[in-house]
């Protein structure tokens, strides 16, 4: 996987424990923050305003290149930039081991879920990805018409499954159709809660692409692609499969651009409605995914991802490195999985490992889906303590494939990527910190006092020799 940084940012549920429980959910998040930065000593807390919304300790970023804050309510956790896939892997699950550990040796009576929605309040939380790109591929022109087919249909092997649905848009009831229809089980949890194609603020509408232009590295050449659309996965490989998979096609775009110039790659790939789209693949019951074009003609969801998969292999070679090479082998794979019998896929995909688990629940207990005990189940799947989880109890038993180690995920704790700049901002964090310099980090720079800056505009430098210098004259300048 080259050239390509990627990040994944993670907002967490948690749910206090009724018996001889004490404090809110809210209240519980702050003091896991709170332990990991006083406690712990995992990194360096903001003595800024980042935001209206994030005042002077709110958050911090971690010596392994993230960053973990409070976000309305939520503890949020933002991975490092990273610069390999699988690295990406240990460091999304990193940040589950230290909330485990913290519940455990603080006897916290509180569960922690990597999950999407609140079945009772109907409230959605999210999962973002970052995926760095070139700016010279015009974005309105060629990357919004081409990716978004994809993120409508990428849910059938990265979606979470849930029990249910929520209707987000009833408002729009007479232009997308009845919503009064709900499915038992859908195969994503954040499909009901997109209400537009695209959107630059999150916080008023969630998109399927998000147009917010802050690339938070040197302007001139790169953009940053923001994802919100997708669910947060627990089975390792999902996640794999759904940002590699993404990042593949956006080099392929890239590499189509150069040679071809602004022309559309895939016209014909353009879904009459990705709004109802998405939800519609989500709610098919059917699991034949249909879909209908602009055109007017219709065609399966698991046959536009294997137009997208073809396009990849067209213009990235398959032997350019062994993440590529793996990605485009499960992709293949994984579709010609759930094409033949989705059950192929519980090993790997996250909804079809749930289900598997509810439909043999519900008939070894004589339920219904809409049975209280059911939902329960649904939350439990995402529950990260291993001890509690659904998914690490199949995960334990073998039945749930894996693309790293748990020392891979150990290291990935305290230690930041050693191919992007996080590596640098680690080492500026650990010197400054240990001669109790105040500053001020942030992704593309630190600060130190008032007027000193280094700037790390570069995702690709691992070069520490300027950050050695910057170090020695701070120190000089305290003399």
């Amino acid at each position: 996987m080259k050239n390509r940084i990627f990040g994944i940012e993670t907002e967490f549920g948690c749910m206090m424990q009724q018996e001889g429980a004490r404090g809110t959910s809210e209240g519980v998040a702050a003091r896991v923050r709170d332990y990991v930065f006083n406690a712990l000593e995992l990194g360096i807390r903001d003595i800024h305003y980042r935001d209206w919304g994030e005042p002077p300790g709110n958050g911090g970023f971690l010596f392994n290149g993230g960053r973990l804050y409070i976000d309305m309510g939520h503890l949020e956790y933002a991975t490092p930039e990273c610069g390999s896939l699988f690295d990406l892997i240990a460091y999304d699950k990193a940040i589950e081991r230290v909330i485990v550990k913290i519940l455990d040796g603080t006897g916290l009576r509180t569960a922690f879920f990597k999950n999407n929605i609140d079945h009772f309040t109907g409230a959605t939380f999210g999962c973002h990805e970052n995926f760095q790109m070139s700016r010279k591929v015009p974005f309105y022109k060629i990357v919004i018409p081409t990716l978004m087919a994809f993120f409508v249909t990428r849910q059938i092997y990265a979606g979470a499954g849930r029990v249910g649905a929520h209707d987000e848009m009833g408002e729009y009831a007479g232009i997308y159709g009845d919503f009064e229809d709900f499915p038992d089980y859908q195969i994503s949890q954040r499909a009901d809660h997109i209400v537009t194609e695209i959107y630059e603020w999150i916080q008023f509408s969630r998109a399927i692409i998000n147009t917010r232009d802050e690339p938070l590295s040197d302007f001139t050449k790169y953009r940053r692609l923001h994802l919100l659309v997708g669910d947060s996965n627990m089975s390792e490989f999902a996640t794999a499969l759904k940002v590699g998979s993404t990042a593949l096609l956006l080099a392929a775009l890239e590499e189509f651009h150069q040679k071809h110039g602004e022309k559309l790659p895939l016209p014909n790939l353009v879904l009459a409605d990705p709004v109802y789209a998405i939800r519609q693949v989500s709610r098919d019951s059917t699991l034949d995914w249909t879909l209908e074009l602009i055109t007017s003609e219709t065609v399966r969801a698991i046959d536009l991802q294997r137009e997208y998969l073809h396009f990849v292999q067209k213009y990235v070679p398959t032997t350019q490195d062994s993440e590529t090479e793996w990605v485009l082998t499960e992709w293949e794979r994984v579709l010609d999985d759930l094409e033949k019998d989705w059950q192929l896929a519980t090993d790997r995909v996250d909804w079809a490992a749930k289900k598997m688990l509810l439909d043999t629940f519900i008939a070894e207990e004589g339920l219904d889906w809409d049975d209280p005990w059911i939902k329960s189940q649904d939350l439990a799947y995402h529950n990260i303590h291993p001890e509690s989880g659904l998914y690490y109890a199949l995960e334990e038993q073998g039945f749930m494939q894996r693309v790293v180690t748990d020392e891979q995920i150990e290291h990935a704790i305290e230690n930041a990527p050693m191919d992007t700049r996080a590596k640098v901002r680690a080492f500026l964090m650990h010197n400054l910190h240990e001669n109790r310099m105040p500053c001020i980090v942030d992704w593309h720079h630190v600060y130190a006092g008032h007027t000193e800056c280094f700037e790390t505009k570069e995702p690709f430098d691992t070069d520490l020799s300027a950050a050695r210098r910057w170090i020695k004259r701070l120190r000089k300048l305290r003399k």
